[in-house]
């Protein structure tokens, strides 16, 4: 009797809930019971949320509906005396700008709806001291700039791990930071139904999300839409794969490469929450269950597997076996293992580079063959030779080697000897006296040059050849 005496008119209350919707109410109803832990104002006209809405404090009131209002006001100190608040829900309403502070007296604030508003503003600090915050429905609104301040080293939402971000004013999204992101936050990271503009590392996030079956993307693939260049219909996503202008090629899951001797860190990327046991199996098919270890193989505390001192053998496939609360899951990381050092010098010299050494240093021993080849009569080069008389070109041989020069200057060091001088001849023989001096000309029998008797180079002389 003394419940239902404490009820508020046109209100309907049951044990700790008190059911106010559709009451057609403009102002929150009072008095409030103290012993409310749920308190439903939701299809009614509050316009205005003040300051003294709850004239005392409620510390049992853990669930506050107020959607569709028509609320277009809320102040900062409007929930000062609900500090054990952790259900809150404003979705649509009229709200066009979330001011500084606005939640900071939520601390144990789990969930926060704000969905189907007119919010265009978000100030930095609106979501500031609410460390418990898991889910937060930012979907249908007038956004414009990515709030990546709210996932950005996890420190303002450490619990974070629903953001809903869809149909929004978004044309673009910080890809690398997202890819960066944990699994489990990426799994219900919404992005759909925004005007992005297409990009190929947009491709690649939507990609490797379709191929970890995140829901954010396997949930919602139709919807996942961009505006191509120079366009003015929005295509699919993952219809980039291979299509002009872009061209986009999708990247590959989980792939590591390394070195000889180095020392890598596979990450256990699980999308699951709150997981009771995982291990490792190498590509040996060897488990890795124990932290730490003495092998070259350790399983780190958060999960990972740390590999020190990379050897050949050490490269394949490596999976890490999860278990969560309520399903397993297996994730595969491949690991390149290259067979020389990074700052060492390699193992082996690359062929194309060995080719065409080779090829340079044959064309360089050619050239050096045909121009660079020694004089074989370094001190004749600059030696000019007269010309021969013409009267004596007739008795010149044919067959012989020796060309007709003239006698020699005394005392120049390097001259052709003339066939007339004393010495060796071009067949080793000596002569004695040399050519005898021409006999004077009568006739035409004087014009005739002596020929040399024991000159068999001669075809035209008139001494017989003596064999």
């Amino acid at each position: 009797g003394s419940a239902g005496a404490s009820c508020p008119p046109r209100c309907v209350c049951a044990s700790n809930i008190l059911s106010c919707s559709q009451a057609v109410l403009s102002t929150v109803p009072t008095p409030l019971p103290r012993f409310t832990a749920v308190l439903d104002l939701s299809h009614n006209n509050v316009t205005r949320l003040r300051a003294d809405w709850a004239p005392g404090r409620l510390a049992h009131l853990h669930a506050l509906l107020l959607s569709h209002n028509g609320l277009s006001f809320v102040s900062t100190e409007a929930f000062t005396h609900v500090p054990h608040l952790r259900h809150l829900d404003l979705s649509s309403n009229r709200l066009r700008a979330l001011e500084e502070n606005l939640f900071s007296d939520l601390s144990e604030l789990e969930v926060l709806l704000l969905y189907n508003n007119e919010i265009s503003s978000v100030d930095r600090t609106a979501f500031e001291n609410l460390g418990r915050l898991r889910k937060l429905y930012l979907g249908q609104n007038r956004i414009a700039r990515f709030p990546l301040e709210l996932l950005r080293d996890g420190s303002r939402l450490p619990q974070l791990a629903l953001l809903d971000l869809s149909a929004n004013r978004l044309h673009s999204v910080p890809v690398g930071e997202l890819q960066a992101l944990p699994a489990w936050l990426r799994d219900r990271l919404y992005l759909h139904a925004n005007p992005l503009a297409c990009s190929c590392p947009l491709f690649q996030l939507v990609a490797r999300g379709r191929h970890r079956q995140l829901s954010a993307v396997v949930d919602f693939l139709e919807e996942l839409r961009c505006l191509p260049p120079a366009a003015t219909a929005p295509v699919g996503i993952l219809s980039l794969a291979g299509q002009q202008p872009l061209n986009c090629s999708e990247a590959r899951e989980a792939v590591l490469e390394a070195h000889l001797g180095d020392s890598v860190t596979l990450g256990c990327d699980t999308r699951l929450r709150g997981v009771r046991q995982r291990h490792w199996v190498t590509p040996g098919g060897e488990r890795v269950l124990e932290e730490g270890g003495n092998g070259s193989a350790a399983l780190l505390a958060n999960g990972s597997l740390q590999l020190r001192g990379l050897r050949p053998e050490d490269a394949g496939t490596y999976a890490c076996w999860v278990a969560g609360p309520l399903l397993n899951e297996t994730l595969y990381v491949d690991l390149l293992v290259h067979n020389f050092t990074l700052h060492g010098p390699h193992d082996t010299l690359n062929t194309a580079y060995t080719t065409l050494v080779g090829c340079i240093l044959s064309v360089v021993l050619v050239l050096i063959y045909l121009y660079l080849t020694p004089c074989r009569c370094c001190c004749c080069r600059g030696a000019e030779k007269p010309p021969p008389p013409r009267d004596d070109s007739i008795n010149s041989s044919v067959l012989s080697t020796t060309p007709n020069h003239a006698t020699g200057v005394p005392g120049e060091p390097c001259r052709s000897r003339s066939a007339s001088a004393t010495g060796p001849g071009q067949n080793g023989r000596f002569k004695v006296g040399g050519t005898p001096q021409a006999p004077p000309r009568h006739g035409l029998k004087a014009q005739r040059k002596v020929s040399d008797p024991d000159s068999v180079s001669s075809v035209f002389s008139d001494t017989p050849i003596v064999v």
